[in-house]
């Protein structure tokens, strides 16, 4: 597979937020326990419900996302191609202002995601 470059990544939510620098996403499944006594001593499990949540941060650039706590369509892009990108609604759960020593001000954002994801096509 072919490494890619991430400087090129954004996110929106529901437009493109300035002064992004990164973000992060978990996306997993449930396992729940299915062991009967067919399984012969040995535990068995079958995919349950998928969750995914995440954060992004960066620079201040214009005024903090409105909304917190509201659901937003949130898309996380790999790079500027549009088959590399994550898309789905999500609730923003939490906005964190930081401000530096060296001066620079930055936001951190969590959310959770309330519906299916569409995973990159690439």
């Amino acid at each position: 597979m072919a490494h890619r470059a991430g400087f090129a990544g954004s996110v929106q939510a529901p437009g493109v937020i300035a002064g992004i620098k990164s973000w992060t996403l978990t996306y997993t499944v449930e396992t729940p326990n299915s062991t009967d006594f067919a399984d012969a001593g040995v535990s068995a499990f079958i995919p349950g419900i998928t969750e995914w949540n995440g954060s992004f941060e960066g620079f201040k650039d214009g005024v903090p996302i409105a909304g917190l706590h509201s659901e937003v369509a949130l898309v996380l892009d790999e790079t500027q191609n549009a088959s590399e990108e994550w898309l789905g609604q999500a609730i923003l759960t939490s906005i964190t202002p930081c401000t530096d020593h060296d001066g620079i001000v930055s936001y951190s954002y969590t959310f959770q995601g309330t519906a299916g994801l569409t995973v990159p096509i690439a």
